[in-house]
């Protein structure tokens, strides 16, 4: 059992369980072979995290000097304080997720614990989840604001790409103050909802800058008229200066 790659075991030594809880199982093959029969791990080792799996290591440690983790030998429970410091020394995998609930209810590892126990989080209250709900009801509401306006501006511009093409370009009419003012009060509305967030901090979208928006629009749509890099950016800032004008 001693060094095993498998992720959940009956039994686990105590820098098994460690490395598992920091989730380093990837680096076990280089930790183990640095371990010294003593429980106190080197200051210092070539590996991601080290801070984290010695205090994991140290908390383990603690919680059998001080009673409150059941251990033994070979996955048999013993009481034997000479086995603090042995090769030997393990912890049962029912114990060691019996003691993590009880004192890390916060942590749910996934050597101890299943999908759904780390679905269920028990820092969740009835009156926390119930507010989550009715933010989640709100930004589906939003979302499909969001929707139907970029519907309606994909009607503008259907519209106007069909104009375009049936009009030749010395008798096209230019467009009046009002219609721009629209498309760009239209155009301000949808960056400012992208880029923002809600009240309790959670993004509207997966955009976090302007420059993200104009790459998302060349990648799928160069080529088209008016989806260039200078383009995008010279209307996007005047609707966002357009909309923030009309708020004020």
């Amino acid at each position: 059992m001693h060094g095993s790659n498998s992720l959940s075991q009956i039994f686990y030594r105590p820098i098994e369980a460690a490395i598992r809880w920091a989730g380093l199982l990837k680096y076990q093959h280089n930790i183990l072979p640095e371990m010294t029969p003593s429980r106190h791990l080197p200051e210092r080792l070539d590996c991601p995290r080290w801070g984290e799996l010695r205090l994991c290591t140290d908390r383990i440690y603690d919680a059998i000097v001080n009673g409150e983790l059941p251990y033994g030998r070979d996955g048999i429970t013993l009481n034997d304080p000479a086995l603090w410091d042995s090769p030997d020394l393990t912890i049962r995998h029912i114990d060691l997720k019996r003691w993590m609930r009880d004192h890390y209810p916060e942590q749910r590892p996934r050597f101890l614990f299943s999908r759904r126990e780390r679905l269920v989080h028990p820092a969740i209250t009835l009156e926390t989840g119930h507010a989550m709900l009715i933010e989640r009801q709100a930004l589906r509401v939003q979302l499909e604001h969001c929707r139907r306006d970029l519907r309606s501006i994909q009607e503008l511009y259907d519209s106007l790409s069909r104009q375009r093409e049936t009009v030749s370009a010395p008798n096209q009419c230019p467009l009046s103050d009002r219609a721009e003012s629209t498309y760009l009060h239209i155009i301000g509305s949808l960056l400012e909802l992208m880029l923002g967030h809600s009240p309790s901090g959670v993004p509207y979208s997966s955009f976090k800058t302007q420059e993200a928006i104009v790459s998302a629009l060349i990648a799928n749509h160069s080529g088209i008229m008016g989806i260039t890099e200078r383009t995008l950016n010279g209307k996007f800032a005047s609707a966002r200066r357009k909309i923030r004008s009309a708020i004020s």
